[in-house]
């Protein structure tokens, strides 16, 4: 079960609440008996596994797919082979 947190708008007393998630949210201090008000923090995520890298997350860091990175510059074209330059590409041999 989730643990949420709370604080009075009234006394400014801070606690936690382990709650359902049917569980109506609490409205009431337990201390003063004045309103309350759910408290909402930043949570850490970390994406684990082959399929993430440590540099998706950094800025400037190229997206999926071939787009862009932060900075609006063009993506650098694919490397071609040489084999398939060669056949493609029959007078560039020097014949």
């Amino acid at each position: 079960m989730p643990t949420y947190a709370y604080a009075c708008k009234q006394c400014g007393h801070r606690f936690d609440a382990v709650q359902s998630f049917a569980d109506p949210t609490l409205t009431e201090c337990p201390e003063c008996g004045g309103p309350l008000r759910k408290e909402y923090g930043s949570i850490g995520v970390t994406f684990n596994g082959s399929g993430f890298y440590r540099t998706d997350s950094r800025a400037g860091a190229k997206t999926a797919g071939g787009g862009s990175d932060a900075s609006g510059s063009a993506p650098a074209p694919a490397p071609t082979s040489s084999k398939s330059e060669a056949k493609a590409s029959p007078a560039s041999t020097g014949s």
